[in-house]
C-alpha cells in the first residue's frame, strides 16, 4: 500500500527503492542515464521535503498531547493509512500510561484492549520482543489461520485487514512506547514508505523524550507551589471562603492567604512576586509568611502590615517587587478594611451591585524608598462576595488592561443567581468565563489566583 505523496530525511538511504510511480516510465521506451538518475533525485527530494514538513510540524509542539496527536497523523500519512492508535508507556514508569487513537472511538481502543497483548503486533512492540525494533507488518489478518480468535473477532468488527506497528524507540530516550496503522484492506507499507516512517518514529521519540521531562519538571513546579500555598482556608463564622490557583508552566509568584485573627476576624491576602521560576516561588514562600507574622501583630491595621512588608522587601530583595493586597475583615460586623501596593483592585457581588471597589493608587512594593498609602473600608452586605485575585487572571486573557478589567465585571456580573451564595461556584464561574478552553492552558507564563470571601 503506498502513501500519496511522501517526504525524507537527511541522511536517507540511497538504496531504498523509490516508488512505481517514479521509477518506470509509462512507456517502453528506453530512459537515457541522466533522466533515470534525475527522476531518483527528484523523488530523493520530494521525500526530504515532506518528511523535513512533517518533523518541522512536529517540533511546533508544546505539549504531550499535541505530539501524540501529530505524530499519529503523520505516520498515516507515511505508510498510506487511514486509522491507527499509539500507546505511550515509558519504560521508567515516570509517566502515566496514555492511549490514543487515530479514526477510532473510545468504544473502538476499549475493543481493542481485550485482545491479549501478545496477540498483536503493537503488544509485541511494546513488550520489546526481539525482532521487532523495524516493526512488524501484518499483511493480511483475517487470512491467517494462527490469528488469535479474539484478535480476530476484533478487526472484523471494526473493519480493518492489515497493520503496520513501530516501536517509539531509541538509543538516548529508550523505549517509550509504540503505534500502529490500521488498513481497511489487506496490504502492507512499501520498503521506503518504512524507512521514511521509521526516520520520523526515531526523530518523534526524542521528541517525546524532551516533552516527557518537560511535563514532569511543571508537574514538580506545580506541586512546588501548592505547598507554599495554604493547605486548607480557615472557618471563620459569618464568611465563606474559596480559591483557586492556577501556576505558569515556570512556576510564578502569584499568592494567596487567609488567615484567622483574634476575636473571630480574619485577614485575607493576595499577591504577586515579579519574575518566573523557582527564585521568583522562594520570594513568594518568604513574602506569604512575612505578612503572616505582620498580620498577627498589626492585623487591625493593612497600612502597617504592608509598610513593615515594603520594609522588610526593600532591605533583604533589593532587586525584587511585589504587589499585594491586605483585608482586614471582620465578619459580625460586615467591615472590610483593606490596603493595597500596585495590587489590582477587589470586586465585590452581590444582588443590588457588582463593582469594583475604590483603593488609593500606590506603587508596588520595593518601588518606594518611604510608603504608605492609606486604607479603604467598606461594608459588605448580607449575601455579596469579596473577589480577590491577582492580575494574571486579566493578562491571560491577551486583551488590554482596560478590556480585561471590563470581561472580569461581566464574567461577575454573570454568575447565575443559584451559585452566588456559594464562593466556590462564583470562583470557578468567573474563571471558566475569563478562560475559556484554550486559555486556561498549563503552558501560559501567567499565574492565576482568585480568593473569593463570601459574606453570610
Amino acid at each position: 500500500m503506498s502513501a500519496p505523496h511522501l517526504p525524507k530525511v537527511a541522511g536517507i538511504d540511497p538504496e531504498v527503492p523509490v516508488s512505481t510511480q517514479t521509477a518506470a516510465p509509462l512507456r517502453e521506451v528506453p530512459a537515457a542515464p541522466g533522466a533515470f538518475i534525475q527522476d531518483r533525485l527528484a523523488g530523493w527530494v520530494s521525500d526530504l521535503t515532506t518528511l523535513h514538513e512533517l518533523t518541522e510540524r512536529l517540533a511546533g509542539t508544546t505539549t504531550l498531547d499535541a505530539a501524540l496527536n501529530e505524530l499519529l497523523h503523520a505516520g498515516a500519512a507515511l505508510v498510506g493509512a487511514r486509522r491507527g492508535l499509539l500507546v505511550l508507556e515509558p519504560a521508567d514508569h515516570g509517566t502515566p500510561s496514555t492511549t490514543l487513537g487515530l479514526g477510532l472511538s473510545h468504544a473502538d481502543l476499549g475493543h481493542l484492549e481485550t485482545v491479549e497483548r501478545g496477540a498483536t503486533a503493537l503488544g509485541r512492540v511494546l513488550e520489546g520482543v526481539p525482532g521487532t525494533a523495524d516493526g512488524i507488518a501484518s499483511p493480511d489478518l483475517l487470512g491467517d489461520k494462527d490469528l488469535d480468535p479474539r484478535h480476530r473477532e476484533v478487526a472484523t468488527r471494526l473493519g480493518y485487514a492489515a497493520s503496520y506497528a513501530l516501536p517509539l524507540a531509541s538509543e538516548q530516550a529508550g523505549r517509550l512506547g509504540g503505534a500502529a496503522w490500521l488498513y481497511d484492506e489487506p496490504g502492507e507499507p512499501s520498503e521506503k514508505q518504512r524507512h521514511l516512517v521509521g526516520l520520523y518514529a526515531r526523530y518523534a521519540t526524542e521528541h517525546l523524550a524532551r516533552l516527557i521531562e518537560l511535563e514532569r519538571a511543571r508537574a514538580d513546579v506545580a506541586t512546588v507551589a501548592e505547598e507554599l500555598l495554604p493547605s486548607r482556608l480557615p472557618r471563620i463564622p459569618g464568611v465563606q471562603l474559596a480559591a483557586r490557583h492556577r501556576t505558569g508552566p515556570r512556576g510564578g509568584g502569584d499568592w494567596y492567604d487567609a488567615l484567622p485573627l483574634p476575636e473571630h476576624t480574619l485577614g485575607l491576602a493576595v499577591g504577586s512576586v515579579g519574575g518566573s521560576g523557582p527564585s521568583a516561588m522562594a520570594a513568594m514562600g518568604r513574602l506569604r509568611a512575612s505578612l503572616r507574622a505582620y498580620a498577627v501583630m498589626e492585623g487591625e491595621d493593612p497600612v502597617a502590615v504592608l509598610s513593615d512588608l515594603e520594609l522588610l522587601l526593600r532591605l533583604t530583595e533589593p532587586a525584587r517587587t511585589a504587589t499585594a493586597l491586605f483585608a482586614y475583615c471582620e465578619p459580625a460586623a460586615r467591615k472590610v478594611v483593606l490596603a493595597g501596593a500596585g495590587h489590582t483592585p477587589p470586586l465585590v457581588l452581590g444582588e443590588r451591585r457588582c463593582e469594583f471597589v475604590e483603593t488609593t493608587l500606590s506603587a508596588p512594593l520595593g518601588m518606594l524608598a518611604c510608603w504608605e498609602a492609606p486604607s479603604v473600608e467598606f461594608s459588605p452586605a448580607p449575601g455579596e462576595t469579596v473577589l480577590l485575585y491577582t492580575d494574571g487572571l486579566l493578562r491571560r486573557t491577551g486583551d488590554p488592561m482596560d478590556r480585561a478589567f471590563a470581561r472580569l465585571h461581566s464574567a461577575a456580573a454573570s454568575v447565575p443567581k443559584a451559585g452566588r451564595h456559594d464562593p466556590a461556584a462564583v470562583a470557578d464561574h468567573v474563571l471558566r468565563t475569563m478562560l475559556p478552553d484554550g486559555l486556561d492552558r498549563t503552558d501560559s507564563a501567567e499565574d492565576v489566583v482568585i480568593l473569593a470571601a463570601h459574606f453570610d
